[in-house]
């Protein structure tokens, strides 16, 4: 019997000025299709306040004064990952935006798309991959941390708070665990 997949998987995570959008800007955006993550979109974005949190900052490594010069606009990033994540449904598959703490990115991805009036070609649902690897491993909410999904499957990860390393290293996560559950 041949399983029929119904959904395409992105792997998307996001850099940040601060802890929530409208507030603070999103700075980068990384996402891959998982299981196939050199299939990926990656853009730095012009910053839409220079409101910050300087420990969030410093995390991200961006300089806001940069990026509002090298920086993409908001509705170019928005309107491109779409139109993106559409071409990479083409065959019918509906598209799933699946992250590891997914209510953070999700919130300035589904904000940004609000905001620059473009369709949010993911819906109104996304998937948290930390809750998933819980729930498949029957393990405590604090024992659910990515470096511990990581160690268990043998993934390495690339460079920590880098939008698209983060996205393949998370997806290479949900893969693990759907082939784990023989649903990959």
């Amino acid at each position: 019997m041949s399983h029929k997949h119904y959904s395409r998987f992105f792997s998307v995570d996001i850099e940040a000025s601060g802890p929530v959008p409208g507030l603070f800007s999103m700075l980068s955006l990384g996402v891959c299709v998982v299981g196939e993550p050199n299939i990926n979109f990656y853009r730095e974005l012009k910053p839409l306040t220079l409101h910050h949190d300087p420990e969030a900052l410093a995390i991200t490594g961006f300089n806001l004064n940069e990026l509002i010069y090298s920086g993409i606009d908001a509705v170019t990033v928005m309107k491109e990952l779409s139109d993106w994540v559409q071409t990479h449904c083409l065959d019918g598959r509906d598209a799933v935006f699946a992250g590891f703490n997914a209510a953070f990115d999700w919130s300035f991805i589904n904000w940004y798309f609000h905001y620059t009036a473009i369709k949010n070609p993911f819906g109104y649902v996304p998937m948290d991959i930390k809750s998933f690897y819980k729930g498949a491993h029957g393990i405590h909410w604090q024992d659910a941390r990515s470096s511990v999904a990581a160690t268990h499957y043998g993934i390495k990860r690339g460079r920590k708070h880098h939008a698209l390393d983060d996205a393949i290293f998370q997806a290479a996560i949900l893969q693990a665990i759907l082939n784990d559950k023989g649903i990959g």
